[in-house]
């Protein structure tokens, strides 16, 4: 495959919207691009249509997956530069989101 080959942007299916955008919007900083009600929501950094969708179709009210099961284990952000970076660190930090072997 060649080195140039980008992924755009991820879907995730999660339990509770308004929960997932305080995280994804309001810690991490991306803006909403469009919202389908408590159904689906996109979300960009810049003038890209969506680098993450976040949906409750068939996972509305669910539980997180148990320990060994299968789902998303890894997904990167990449910040343009160091002080991004550590300002985004900080906001994660600081709204008591507990890091596991970053």
């Amino acid at each position: 495959m060649d080195s140039r080959v980008r992924i755009g942007h991820v879907h995730l299916k999660v339990s509770n919207l308004d929960r997932s955008l305080a995280f994804y919007q309001g810690v991490l900083g991306f803006t909403v691009t469009q919202r389908y009600g408590q159904d689906a929501v996109f979300l960009s950094a810049g003038d890209y249509h969506h680098h993450i969708g976040l949906n409750t179709w068939q996972s509305r009210g669910g539980k997180p997956p148990g320990p060994g099961t299968t789902g998303l284990f890894h997904v990167a952000i990449l910040y343009p530069n160091r002080r991004e970076l550590a300002d985004a660190l900080r906001r994660v930090l600081a709204a008591g989101v507990a890091l596991d072997g970053a």
